[in-house]
């Protein structure tokens, strides 16, 4: 009887700074998430360092002392990766990976670890390989000797683990290859969403793991994939909807996520191109994270980055069914907040109309599709202005 092994998870650490620009409660924060990152590569965390400075030291990120203490519990405790929290420069992870001689990398190089894990479709790996290439190129001289002593693991997959020998003048030629590649499938995809005709277009959106997924499943009846780990889903998934009489489209994206590599930004402006092109935004917000309002923030960055932060939308706050809210005698418990206690909070006096839900257990799901199908009907009845009889019939038949 062959015996079966358990999984075994790197021991990694987590190093983050307390800077002017970011205090020690965004670190915790960060880190937090971080460790959460982590987790969904595959890895357990061991400690966590952090060191307050007025801006990363320029050779090492952290001190001098602090990179030594790290050393110390690094050779005590037989950690195998040490993960930053912010991005470094190429001369920063060749000198961390000469003092502590071991695996070293980044946020960034952490999230494209993550991608190429999740990415199915051949068109997903191309942009998630394209990223990994960006990344690495202003990094080849001290990657090569930093993946030589390595067998793979987290930060390790895709390009490095095969093309170690490979030059600059090689990833460069790939780069442009992989560039021309993704060119081709944007025609395609481009002629595919011109093929759906004038259907209305609605796009979820918002931080990675608040429940897009979920909740696009209760609202097609369809059956995507969703997991509690950050960026489950990666290729953007897109279904017909019907509410009452009314046909529309309804699409899932890839999760945003704070410090997100602009390398990524640019390889899946495409997957992004599906938001440009909605009529309608579902801003999704996991109201039980504690930094659901940086959530909040970071998702209107990227979409004013896009040009998509004037579009008609709805903020949804999900998972109320892990939600609890400080009451004024004491503190009201998870699932039990009633609805009017939101509605009087600055949650409900947004610029856009604010709906209370919890996709799990479909709470609030029909006052969504009510809502969805009011905003829809409205574009329609603007697209298509002979055919407002429908929505008469739709009414009566309600009534």
């Amino acid at each position: 009887m062959i015996e079966q092994k358990e999984a075994q998870y790197e021991r990694v650490i987590l190093v983050g700074l307390i800077t002017r620009d970011q205090p020690e409660e965004k670190l915790d924060e960060y880190l937090e998430e971080l460790r959460f990152l982590a987790y969904t590569a595959g890895a357990e965390v061991i400690r966590r360092f952090s060191q307050k400075l007025d801006h990363p030291d320029p050779r090492f990120f952290v001190g001098s002392g602090k990179l030594n203490e790290i050393g110390s519990f690094v050779e005590e405790n037989e950690i195998d990766t040490i993960i930053f929290d912010d991005e470094l420069t190429p001369s920063q992870l060749k000198n961390i990976e000469k003092v502590l001689n071991r695996k070293i990398i980044d946020r960034t190089q952490l999230i494209l670890d993550i991608f190429a894990q999740r990415a199915q479709t051949s068109y997903a790996r191309t942009q998630v390989e394209l990223a990994q290439y960006e990344y690495l190129l202003p990094r080849l001289t001290g990657m090569w000797t930093h993946l030589e002593r390595q067998r793979g693991g987290i930060g390790m997959r895709g390009p490095g683990e095969t093309e170690i020998e490979t030059d600059r003048r090689i990833i460069r030629d790939r780069i442009s290859l992989l560039k021309d590649k993704l060119k081709a499938i944007d025609k395609q995809m481009a002629t595919q969403r011109g093929n759906r005709g004038q259907l209305v277009r609605v796009a979820l959106v918002g931080y990675t793991n608040v429940g897009k997924s979920t909740l696009m499943n209760a609202l097609s009846k369809s059956d995507v994939f969703a997991e509690d780990k950050l960026f489950a889903t990666l290729d953007t998934t897109v279904r017909k909807v019907v509410i009452g009489n009314l046909p529309f489209l309804l699409t899932d994206t890839v999760g945003f996520i704070r410090k997100l590599p602009t390398q990524l930004v640019e390889s899946f402006k495409s997957t992004l191109d599906e938001v440009r092109e909605s009529d309608f935004l579902v801003h999704v917000v996991d109201i039980s994270h504690p930094g659901f309002e940086d959530h909040i923030n970071s998702v209107n960055q990227i979409l004013s980055e896009i040009g998509c932060i004037d579009k008609p939308g709805l903020m949804v706050y999900n998972k109320l069914d892990k939600y609890s809210f400080p009451d004024e005698d004491n503190e009201i418990q998870p699932g039990t907040v009633p609805e009017e206690v939101l509605k009087r909070t600055w949650m409900a006096a947004g610029n856009y109309p604010s709906i209370f839900i919890s996709a799990f257990d479909k709470k609030g799901i029909e006052t969504l599709r009510r809502s969805l199908y009011d905003e829809v009907e409205k574009i329609h009845k603007t697209r298509f202005p002979y055919n407002n009889f429908l929505f008469q019939y739709y009414e009566e038949e309600e009534s």
